[in-house]
């Protein structure tokens, strides 16, 4: 059994990628979370993409562990505020994961901003290092931004993200609807190939 390192404290990110490899029928893999290692000294994320900073974040953990490490840089891009808050998503209000204040910003930032132009894409990169490979991914998810919160599933921006083809947000879809369409389900995906070879 290969244990595999996702190198977040986010269990919601462990449990989207157990769901993922059970979709897969992927097994012979054991997640292991940051929170289930001894700690080590983490690099701020200072990359200008989310590829940067996955790729970053994975390293550090594979090199302070020596397990199989997966980590994922993901974030939100509205057109109408040129791509932001993007790799700042996670502390676009200035506290880092206060998920109601950066929502309420960026509601407050669109205010504006008529419907027809509130496009957006949530975006995740995903990177895998090992000691035989480095493979990073990317997966878009694209929408637009709601008027006002609403649904209580998922986390960050989704109570506000309504995906192209929907009527609910990412928080209204169930967490089966989420992975199949989602950003990071789409680059967890593209990751399935390298992880089936860890399992081999």
């Amino acid at each position: 059994m290969t244990r595999l390192l996702v190198a977040s404290r986010n269990r919601k990110k462990l449990a989207e990628l157990q769901r993922v490899l059970d979709g897969a029928g992927l097994s012979g893999v054991t997640l292991v979370s940051l929170e289930d290692v001894p700690g080590f000294d983490e690099a701020p994320e200072t990359g200008a993409t989310f590829e940067e900073n996955a790729l970053a974040k994975a390293r550090d953990a594979f090199a302070a562990t020596g397990l199989a490490s997966v980590a994922d840089d993901s974030g939100l891009e509205v057109a109408a505020l040129n791509g932001m808050p993007g790799v700042l998503s996670a502390r676009w209000s200035g506290r880092h994961g206060d998920d109601d204040a950066n929502t309420a910003l960026l509601l407050a930032q669109l205010r504006d901003v008529p419907v027809g132009r509130r496009s957006a894409a949530f975006v995740s990169a995903c990177a895998l290092v090992s000691d035989s490979d480095e493979v990073v991914v990317r997966g878009e998810w694209r929408g637009s931004i709601a008027g006002e919160p609403r649904g209580n599933g998922g986390f960050g921006y989704d109570p506000v993200f309504v995906p192209r083809g929907e009527q609910r947000t990412a928080a209204e879809l169930t967490p089966d609807e989420k992975d199949a369409a989602s950003h990071r389900g789409r680059a967890l995906a593209l990751l399935l190939p390298a992880l089936r070879g860890l399992a081999d």
